[in-house]
């Protein structure tokens, strides 16, 4: 009788193990993956939503706040997997330098209680640009300030 005690036991904190494993994997992994996520959702948006005309005009990088919304959205749609309940929140986007801070929270697999874990991932983009010497760009600047 006290090795059948013993091995059923083990088997249930075999079973414990393998469960906190889990749970313990899948939140890991999920914020990572949110991470880059996020990250390159945020940068490829932001090229997306670069002002090429206002870029002629001033050789200033400026983005447009709505449509780098919109582009994010329908990019981070498409990777996202329906598995977890992701809400997504804007803050500070600045058109002129162009920066965005994005936030994502998101439900893991498992509840208690009714409760699920929440991730919770931010990414600050800031877009630069190459920093060359253009003629061009340096005269109409010029010509700017001189008005």
């Amino acid at each position: 009788m006290n090795k059948a005690m013993l091995t059923v036991g083990i088997i249930i904190l075999s079973a414990i193990a393998l469960l906190m494993i889990n749970i313990v994997s899948n939140y890991s992994t999920g914020s990572e993956l949110d991470y880059y996520l996020l990250k390159e959702t945020a940068e490829s948006s932001m090229n997306d939503a670069v002002d090429t005309s206002f870029y002629r005009k001033t050789c200033m990088l400026r983005i447009d706040r709505e449509k780098f919304i919109e582009s994010f959205l329908c990019r981070f749609a498409d990777t996202v997997d329906n598995t977890r309940e992701y809400v997504v929140a804007f803050y500070d986007i600045s058109e002129v330098p162009p920066k965005a801070s994005v936030k994502i929270d998101s439900q893991t697999v498992l509840r208690v209680k009714g409760e699920g874990q929440a991730i919770t991932t931010t990414v600050d983009a800031i877009l630069e640009e190459n920093y060359h010497y253009d003629q061009y760009c340096e005269n109409k600047i010029k010509e700017e300030f001189k008005k």
